[in-house]
């Protein structure tokens, strides 16, 4: 794998001063793209929400379902 380098070398790139800095009214050079940007990671397939997780939220769910239910009973009679 080779390694190329993204930034300008000072001494070829023109519009440039000797130290490095652009002159008043001069454009500096666009940042090119880096090829090699890093490793590649493995794609990871996720199968969703596990059983038990997703049992005690509907059973949550359920439980202050009924409350309100028995709740509004109450106050109806």
């Amino acid at each position: 794998m080779s390694h190329v380098n993204p930034d300008p070398e000072p001494e070829r790139t023109t519009g440039l001063e000797p130290g490095g800095g652009v002159p008043p009214g001069e454009t500096p050079p666009a940042e090119s793209s880096m090829p090699e940007a890093g490793p590649r990671e493995p794609h990871v397939q996720r199968r969703g929400w596990a059983k038990a997780p997703l049992t005690l939220i509907l059973l949550l769910v359920v439980v202050i379902a009924a409350f309100f239910l028995v709740y509004a009973l109450v106050l109806i009679l």
